[in-house]
This record gives C-alpha cells, structure tokens and sequence, in this order.
C-alpha cells in the first residue's frame, strides 16, 4: 500500500466524522427549537414581528416573479394547448401549475434568496458581536429568545408567500390569456374552477410550502448560529444558505411530489 492511500482515507474518515458532527449538531439544535413552541407561541408577539419581517422583505420580490411566471406560463401554456383545440383549458393549466408545483417551489427559493440570507447575516453578526454570548452570560437563552422566533415567524411567512405567488401568477396568465390573446373569460375561470381540487391540488401546495418553510429557515438560522465570528465567516455562512437550501427544497419536492402522486 502505497504512502498515499493511508492519507486519503484517513482524509475521507476525518470529512466523515466533521459531516457527521454537524448533522448532530443540526438535529439537537431542530429538536431545542421544537421544544421550545409552547414559550414562543406564549409569546406571539416575537413571531408575529418576524412576520411581518420577513413577509415584508420578500413580498415585492415575490409578487413581481409571480406575475412574470403567470405571463411565461399563459403564453406557453396557450401555444402547447392551441395544437390540441384546448386553448380554453388554459386557466386550468396555468392554476394547476402555479398551485401544486411552481409557487411553492419558486416562492422558497426566493424566500431562501431574500429573507434566508437575511437571517444568516442577523444571527452571524449577533454571534460575531458577542450578543449571544452575552445573553447566555445574562441567563437568557438565545434559542429561546432569538432563533425560535424567527423559526416560527418563516413556516407561518412561508405559505402566505406562496398564496400571495401562485394567485398573483393566476392574475398574470388572465392578463395574457383573456385580456392579451383573446381566450374566453368565462372558459378561462370555468376551466380552473372546474378542475383545481381545494384539498388535492391546493392542500398539497400548503403541505410542501410548510415543509419548504422549515427547511429553509432552519437551514438560515443554522448557518447563521454556526458562522465564523468573522466577516469572512459570516458572509461563507449566507452562501451556504442559500446553496444548502435551494439543494433541499428541489429534493424535497421530488419526494413530496412522488408521496403525493402515489397515495
């Protein structure tokens, strides 16, 4: 065996170990922050701030990609059903769409974009000022007081972006549809109401958006608790986020998608 060979797998066993030290790390601090529900909700307040700060930074962001989407998706969509004389099912396409896939799906990522990055760079910067550390030494438990909050405040932030993005997009592909190319008002809304089922298509929106919902928010507060007390650190913390959570919420969606479609 060559002098090489030792040395690499000794690298891959250490890359193992550090992996696996983090996911315990990552599944203590999940489990504090689920323990701690019932003192944060006592405390609606906290979260009802972290609404409203979140929701309200990525709101524009979010109302203008779902008016753009519900434009590209009412000229696809009518192009592809025009071939088959079903330009009227246009409403239908473009709600089904919107609600069991591309408004959770696109409505985290840019969630991940905006308010995720936000909240690494918050809690990076409290932890690189010695605040947390502060807090502790005052008896005050950070988890507690600061990252359950904002857990909290993105799962419930979360499926009202998503709402506010799949019926903003619906909008949209009206605009296209009716106003733009000339589709049929009645059949376009007929259509939709006709074929989008609340709790099948619409339920399973809510579903992946409240589980996008903790998974990227955790994934921002874990990264942001776990930064570097650099700037350095900071900053690689919020590239994480943003990659680390995009990466779980395309995945997550192919299983939701697939438990949802086999059931």
């Amino acid at each position: 065996m060559s002098q090489a060979e030792p040395n690499l797998i000794s690298r891959l066993g250490f890359a193992a170990r550090q992996q696996l030290g983090h996911l315990g790390y990552a599944t203590r601090l999940f489990i504090r922050l689920c323990t701690n529900t019932g003192s944060v909700l006592s405390r609606f307040g906290l979260v009802r701030d972290q609404i409203f700060f979140l929701g309200n930074y990525s709101l524009a962001i979010i109302s203008v990609s779902g008016l753009f989407v519900g434009f590209v998706l009412g000229l696809q969509g009518y192009y592809t059903l025009q071939r088959y004389g079903s330009s009227e099912a246009l409403g239908l396409l473009v709600a089904l769409s919107l609600v069991r896939e591309l408004g959770p799906v696109i409505t985290a990522l840019l969630f991940a974009g905006r308010a995720g990055t936000a909240l690494t760079a918050e809690i990076g910067l409290m932890k690189a000022g010695e605040q947390l550390s502060a807090m502790e030494m005052m008896a005050v438990d950070p988890v507690r007081r600061i990252l359950a909050p904002r857990f909290w405040g993105g799962i419930i932030a979360m499926p009202l972006l998503a709402a506010v993005f799949s019926a903003v997009g619906v909008l949209g592909g009206w605009i296209v549809g009716v106003l733009m190319i000339g589709i049929d008002a009645g059949a376009f809304w007929s259509q939709m109401q006709g074929g989008v089922d609340v709790w099948r298509d619409v339920g399973n929106g809510i579903v992946k958006s409240c589980v996008f919902g903790v998974t990227v928010t955790f994934v921002a507060l874990y990264q942001g608790f776990e930064a570097q007390p650099t700037p350095e650190g900071v900053s690689r913390a919020t590239t994480r986020t943003v990659v680390v959570a995009s990466l779980a919420v395309l995945g997550l969606d192919f299983l939701l998608t697939t438990l949802m479609f086999s059931i």
